[in-house]
């Protein structure tokens, strides 16, 4: 039995990561595909970080409500009578079955099992049959709240009641990106998906545009080349890359009646990488994200979404615009999903190993010190 054989992957992972980025390998497998290091993953991290909901813009009217899981937790997400967007429970108070599926709108909360029924702030407004029950109060019930903040149009949502906001814990991406104002963009199209790989997979093939000449040479490889490429130092809180775009995607670059942006300003494509799996690429035209949770080693839930920029929605032709940027995209993702479950069934082999990293994939070694600081090395 080698050293590294004897080891748990969480110390195997702090081991990887211990060394200077330039003798760095790829992480081990066994933090893929352990379904021990997935709880700890889940507890350190997914049950502790900011995770992504989707935009703010996708919840415009009081009652409009999406649902997510953290960490195994159910939460809804809504917009409230007072305008707000804000996060509670998914789970009834009373014999815990949970609430609303999916998304959609709704005037008031009913429980299907009951119909205990709650207003949008998560107080209980009723629970039939309950007055002969003494100890029953419908004031002193409510929905367990849940952080919820909205960040230059993305809603952020945690289960951590100490983590600082993410106003300020990102504070750098807006000093890299402010220019291009997020906020302003608007969503025109979601969707969610699972593909049979696991969210790191996903999140790290998302890190690197080392891959996009081969793996994406049907669609947008062609407009990238490696050498105009820079990955610098990323932060605590994120990693970052950037492409200095040609004209073969128009769609793109700045609009032809952008007078605002400069220079390459208008032609550069931002891959934000915010931990623990918000992964945003951001154009001056459109944007795309995709938003990761893990549903065990081997499968991983998506968020997938995307929009334009406010001058390429104001465009005449901007219905156009946007079909051909769908369409685009839905041929990026297939492309994605073949690679990515590709990595992660070469993971699963026997005779599989990590290999060295390149210079183009610096975010994904400083993705693997990220989950190391977060995971202990004495786990199991």
């Amino acid at each position: 039995m080698t050293r590294h054989e004897m080891l748990s992957p969480a110390a195997e992972l702090h081991a990887n990561v211990s060394v200077p980025f330039e003798s760095a390998r790829a992480m081990p497998k066994s933090v893929y595909t352990s379904p021990a290091f997935l709880a700890l993953e889940q507890k350190h991290i997914f049950g502790r970080e900011w995770l992504c909901a989707g935009r703010a813009e996708t919840l415009p009217n009081p009652g409009d409500y999406l649902t997510m899981e953290i960490a195994g937790e159910p939460v809804i997400v809504l917009r409230d009578r007072a305008g707000e967007i804000r996060a509670m429970s998914n789970v009834c108070r009373h014999r815990m079955s949970t609430l609303l599926e999916g998304r959609g709108n709704v005037r008031s909360i009913v429980c299907p099992y009951h119909a205990w029924t709650y207003n949008l702030d998560g107080s209980l407004r009723g629970a039939p049959a309950m007055g002969r029950n003494e100890a029953f109060c419908k004031d002193q019930i409510t929905l367990p709240s849940v952080r919820c903040e909205v960040w230059l149009g993305w809603i952020m949502v945690t289960l951590n009641p100490d983590l600082p906001s993410p106003q300020e814990t990102l504070k750098d991406v807006e000093s890299l990106v402010g220019y291009l104002d997020m906020s302003s963009y608007v969503e025109t199209f979601q969707e969610q998906f699972r593909w049979a790989t696991n969210w790191k997979v996903l999140a790290e093939n998302f890190m690197e545009s080392y891959h996009l000449p081969v793996c994406h040479e049907g669609t947008i490889g062609g407009s990238v080349d490696l050498n105009q490429m820079t990955c610098p130092e990323g932060f605590a809180s994120f990693n970052y890359h950037w492409i200095v775009k040609n004209d073969t995607i128009p769609l793109s670059l700045a609009h032809p009646s952008n007078t605002t942006l400069t220079g390459d300003q208008r032609r550069i494509t931002w891959l934000l990488s915010i931990y623990p799996s918000l992964l945003i690429t951001l154009t001056p035209g459109y944007f795309w994200y995709l938003s990761l949770t893990p549903d065990g080693p081997g499968h991983v839930n998506v968020l997938y979404g995307g929009g334009m920029s406010a001058d390429w929605i104001a465009d005449p032709s901007s219905g156009d615009h946007i079909a051909a940027l769908r369409a685009l995209l839905a041929d990026v993702n297939d492309e994605d999903k073949g690679c990515t479950e590709k990595v992660y069934r070469g993971l699963c082999s026997d005779l599989g190993a990590p290999g060295p990293l390149s210079h183009l994939e610096r975010p994904n070694f400083e993705f693997a010190q990220y989950i190391a600081s977060r995971v202990p090395a004495q786990a199991t």
